[in-house]
Parts: C-alpha cells; sequence; structure tokens
C-alpha cells in the first residue's frame, strides 16, 4: 500500500489564477492536481452559455490556461489532475482536451464522471411535490439547471480505469480528493473515519490558498500575498494529513489559518452530511508539525443518508445595480438622501409606464459602515461610495432606473461623482432552489475511451436521533470587576455562504477565553447584532476540537449568491463584523501586564 499522497490544490474557483496549478506542478513533488470550478450558481451560467453554442458548458479556463502551458510536464511526471471543470458540458470539454493533447502530443488518457446532471427527472420531481428543502417552497416551472451532488466513487473508479485526468459534472467539493484516497488506500465504501478525514482534507484545499494564510483574521502576520503559496495535502492510510504548500511561497500554514478555513461554510461541525459520509470533525486536532506544515486528525464518520443533495437554479426577473461616489460633510446623509430620491424618482416613472412596482430595492452607503447596522460608527466620514440596486419581473422596468441615474449629477447632491461602469444593464436574476432526491434515481457512470460502467453510490444508513450539538460549557467565574473588549481580542474567525444560508466560525485564541466568549456570544446576542441582515433561526453549535463555536444564521444574505443585491451577498465580511462585539472579560486581564492590555484603550467598564 502507498504510504503517503501528496495532493495539490490548484484552484479554488473558476477566475482563479493559473499560476495556482503551475505553482503545485512545478513546485509541488505532488501525485495528483485538484482544481475546483464550480460555485453553485456557475452551473446555472454554464448552462445559459451551452444553451447559446453546444461546444460551451465548462470551464475553458481549464484547457486554454492550465492544461496547454502544463500537460507535457504533468505527463512527464506523472501527475493524474481530477477537476470538476466539465460542468454541464463533459463531453464537449473531453473533446478539447483530447484535442490540445493530440497538438501537443502528449499521451494523457482522460475519463469522465457523469450523472449528475438530473434535469430529464425535473417534471417527476415537481408532479411529486418535491419543495425546497430550507423554504418549502415549490418548485418553479421553468428550471435552468438541476444537478445533483455526487461523491467520490465514480472519481476513484475512474482512476482505477488509469485515467490520467479525471472530469466531473457537480460533485461535492471534497470528493475531488477523497476520490484519489479511495484509489491510493483502497479505503472500503464502509470505512466512514477514513472517508470523513480523506473528505476533510478535500474541504480544506478546495479554496486554494484560503487555507495558506489567505484571507486570514491576523493578516499581518501573513507574508507574500503576491506569491501565496497554494496548498498540498500529504495524506496517509490511517487518515491523517499534513496542510503544506510548496517551499518559498508565500502565505503561513498555523493551526490557526487551517482552523479558519475548517469552519468554512460548515453547518454543524458532528453533522456535515456528504454522499459518502456523515462527518463528524467536532473533535478534529491540527498541531503544528514543522514550518508552514500543519497535521489534522481525529476526523469520525458514519453511514450517510439515502438521498443526494440537488441545487437546481431559476430565473426570477431582473437585477440591476450602480454606485457613484459622493464627498463633502455629511456625505453619508447626503448619499442615503440621493439613492432616496432616485428610487421614489423610478418608482414615479415605473407607475406612470403601468408597470408592477420594483420587487426589491437596496440602498447601501459604503464608507459608513452599512453593514454594520446599529454598530455603524462612521456616520460622519467625509467620503461614501452610494450603492444602489434594484430588482423587478421585467427588464424593461429597470431602463428607467438606469436612464434615471445621471440626472441626479445636476439635481441632487453637490459632491457626486465617480458614477462607475456607465449605466447599468439589466442582469438576469438566479435563485437557487435546493432539494433531496434518493440516490437510486441517479444513476452515476465512468466513461473511459469506449468503455462505460455504472458506479454504485455506495452503502446508506439508518440514521439515528443525534441530539443538535448545541451543548453548553461551562460558563467564568466572575468574582472581580469586569469591562468589556472587542471578540476579536479573545478570537479569530471566518465566515461563508450556502445559498441564504450564513455561518461564522469564532475559534478562541486561548482555551481560557473560551468560557467568556461563551457568556457573551450567544446566539441571542449574534441575532441582535446582525438584525438588520438576519432573517431566521441563529444557532450556535460547539467545536470542542478547535475550542470555539460555529454560529449558522438562517434567511442571513437576502437571498444569497447572485439573487442578492447586497454588496456582500456572500457574507464574506460577516466574520470581521462579528469581531467588534463586546465580550465582557475581568478587568485585570486589560490593565497593564495582563493578557489583553493591548486592548486598554477600546476596554469599557461592564
Amino acid at each position: 500500500m502507498t504510504q503517503e499522497v501528496r495532493i495539490g490544490g490548484g484552484g479554488g474557483f473558476w477566475g482563479d489564477s493559473p499560476d495556482g496549478a503551475a505553482q503545485i506542478v512545478r513546485k509541488g513533488n505532488v501525485r495528483y492536481l485538484v482544481l475546483d470550478y464550480l460555485a453553485e450558481v456557475t452551473m446555472s451560467i454554464l448552462s445559459r452559455l451551452k444553451a447559446k453554442s453546444p461546444d460551451a458548458g465548462y470551464a475553458p479556463d481549464f484547457v486554454t490556461q492550465v492544461m496547454r502551458p502544463l500537460a507535457p510536464e504533468i505527463a512527464e511526471q506523472g501527475i493524474r489532475v481530477v477537476t470538476n471543470a466539465g460542468g454541464v458540458n463533459l463531453q464537449a470539454c473531453r473533446a478539447a482536451l483530447e484535442a490540445l493533447f493530440e497538438e501537443l502530443g502528449v499521451a494523457l488518457k482522460v475519463a469522465v464522471v457523469e450523472g449528475d446532471d438530473i434535469s430529464a427527472l425535473a417534471d417527476d420531481l415537481r408532479s411529486g411535490g418535491v419543495r425546497e428543502m430550507f423554504t418549502g417552497a415549490p418548485m418553479p416551472d421553468t428550471l435552468n439547471s438541476v444537478n445533483a451532488y455526487l461523491g467520490a466513487q465514480g472519481i476513484a473508479r475512474a482512476l482505477e480505469d488509469s485515467a490520467d485526468i479525471v472530469l466531473t459534472g457537480r460533485v461535492v467539493d471534497s470528493a475531488l480528493v477523497l476520490g484519489p484516497l479511495i484509489h491510493e488506500f483502497g479505503w472500503s465504501e464502509t470505512d466512514y473515519d477514513r472517508l470523513s478525514a480523506g473528505s476533510l482534507a478535500g474541504h480544506l484545499i478546495e479554496c486554494g490558498p484560503q487555507v495558506t494564510g489567505g484571507i486570514f483574521t491576523d493578516w499581518r502576520k501573513v507574508p507574500g500575498w503576491d506569491d501565496m503559496g497554494f496548498p498540498i495535502a500529504v495524506c496517509r492510510p490511517d487518515g491523517s494529513f499534513d496542510i503544506a504548500k510548496p517551499g518559498g511561497t508565500g502565505g503561513l500554514i498555523t493551526p490557526q489559518t487551517v482552523a479558519e478555513q475548517l469552519c468554512y461554510e460548515v453547518g454543524d461541525p458532528a453533522a456535515y452530511i456528504l454522499p459518502d459520509v456523515i462527518c463528524d470533525w467536532s473533535d478534529v486536532r491540527l498541531e503544528q508539525s514543522g514550518e508552514n506544515r500543519v497535521r489534522v486528525s481525529g476526523a469520525r464518520g458514519r453511514a450517510p443518508t439515502g438521498t443526494l443533495k440537488v441545487s437546481a437554479t431559476y430565473a426570477d426577473g431582473y437585477r440591476s445595480a450602480v454606485t457613484m461616489m459622493i464627498a463633502g460633510r455629511e456625505a453619508a446623509a447626503k448619499a442615503r438622501a440621493t439613492g432616496e430620491a432616485i428610487l421614489k424618482r423610478v418608482a414615479r416613472m415605473i407607475e406612470t409606464a403601468g408597470l408592477s412596482p420594483l420587487s426589491e430595492t437596496m440602498i447601501e452607503v459604503l464608507g459608513a459602515e452599512s453593514n454594520y447596522g446599529a454598530q455603524a460608527r462612521t456616520d460622519h466620514t467625509r467620503e461614501v461610495v452610494l450603492k444602489l440596486a434594484v430588482r423587478h419581473p421585467e427588464r424593461k422596468a429597470l431602463e428607467f432606473f438606469a436612464r434615471e441615474i445621471y440626472p441626479s449629477a445636476c439635481s441632487m447632491a453637490q459632491g457626486l461623482t465617480g458614477f462607475a461602469g456607465g449605466r447599468p444593464a439589466p442582469q438576469p436574476v438566479i435563485r437557487l432552489f435546493s432539494f433531496l432526491v434518493e440516490k437510486d434515481r441517479v444513476p452515476m457512470t465512468v466513461r473511459s475511451g469506449d468503455k462505460e460502467a455504472r458506479v454504485p453510490h455506495g452503502p446508506s444508513g439508518d440514521q439515528p436521533d443525534v441530539p443538535p450539538n448545541v451543548a453548553e460549557g461551562g460558563l467564568p467565574d466572575a468574582d472581580g470587576p469586569l469591562c468589556t473588549v472587542p471578540l476579536i481580542a479573545l478570537a479569530h474567525g471566518r465566515s461563508g455562504d450556502k445559498g441564504d444560508t450564513a455561518n461564522v466560525g469564532v475559534l478562541a485564541r486561548d482555551p481560557a477565553f473560551l468560557p467568556w466568549i461563551r457568556q457573551s456570544v450567544t446566539p441571542q446576542a449574534v441575532a441582535g447584532w446582525f438584525a438588520h441582515f438576519v432573517k431566521g433561526e441563529v444557532r450556535r453549535h460547539e467545536w470542542p476540537g478547535l475550542q470555539g463555536f460555529n454560529f449558522v444564521m438562517d434567511q442571513a444574505l437576502g437571498g444569497g449568491g447572485v439573487a442578492s443585491l447586497r454588496h456582500d451577498p456572500q457574507g464574506k465580511a460577516l466574520a470581521q463584523i462579528l469581531l467588534d462585539l463586546p465580550v465582557s472579560v475581568p478587568a485585570d486581564w486589560v490593565a497593564e501586564g495582563g493578557v489583553l492590555s493591548d486592548y486598554s484603550q477600546e476596554a469599557r467598564s461592564a
């Protein structure tokens, strides 16, 4: 059995720098290169492209920017590539690759994993009463894309059939790494602890340099942003692995940087549901095992469910947005007044034209802390950017909006300038519709050369009633005087998104801080802090292995993705905003010589 497998994450999204793949191939000494191209809304974009051209619908960057320059080196080194760049047109992507390899004179075998596109089932599912899994809404009459999240078994089978390049459509991101590990180590379909560990390795490297110090809370500690190291998972048969990066590259790998990425887009860390396994990452341990190297262990797993999550997308009218700068005294107030006047003017004209009212409007004053809600502290700033966004079922209504932006420069606030991008063109609103489908309705197939093989999804198990991971730990003893400090003094964190749901991981900098965080940073406190955003429930999950918590907030992103009118539709800033929440601590902690003395000027009596 292979004793160690090095898997490099060379790209975290469609549009990531091609330098990541080149760095992994040329400096990483890896057996596998994996690249993740598909966000949830990307599938709808690719579907529209395919509808316009039968040769489109995949991520062309993979062919032109990754494989064209790197294929000879990949072939020479014997690196195998696993990617979901096939999008919604696997055969076109495969044809483009094979034509490229023939041109370059390299012998690389391509296999595709099919089955995720279940659009043919849409009518049956709709008539069967399928509902959106988060909102309970009925299925729309027309869908742009309908794709089930496949697991790793098809990828493992393609590698077993000697594929050099494995192309998939919609698979769970972590499967791009789990598939190679199943193949290399011979893990069985019921070896759930190892399947969970392999999924964790994939989860950590799927977003490229986010795990090697990218978007880290303590950003000043991270060197070399101009040449960030892309991640390498150094994996072993027992499921443990190290996170590393190529030598001589920028970035930082510590338990803290890895922990932040571990939190990304996770709900309950004790029940992260994937097609191959239900992962329990609540007691995962992170240990510095060398310079810029962290060992990860302690993942556990149990049998998966008998269903797959499906992400469908549908069109829901149009949106339009514009930004402009406003300067001078009372800039924020002038910006809000300008935005309100423009929207009022547009609404009157739409009504006169006999059209329905705007479906949704959004005014954000960037630079005046609009995203902080009631916690904003810079309302008197002298320079802001006004962002206006609107939504309507008809494109025609948004033409009024585009036309009536510029007149504000002559009729409203002085200091208004810097209209960005010209008149805004209406863009389609694409919404996500998520639901579950039985695995036996989703056949998974591997095509390699002229061969075709059906691949089972693997066994599922009865799901026991597992209590939610919201157990309360100990609260602090508070004998002496208290004061408050911002949460960032005690913790670091990372936020993520899944549709209209956001999560924020809050991780204690020291175990002694944990009881004080637990006492102040309650679900109620977080809901109040984000009252201007969050319309649903806020849940707090304990994360004992990481000495922290994961907060999950429903209906928190204004619809999420391109369905949201917000400037931050994916909640990228939510962790930073939450880290200003006041937390009560012993006053002697902020006194001279105390553990938080750097925050003495910010401390307030509690």
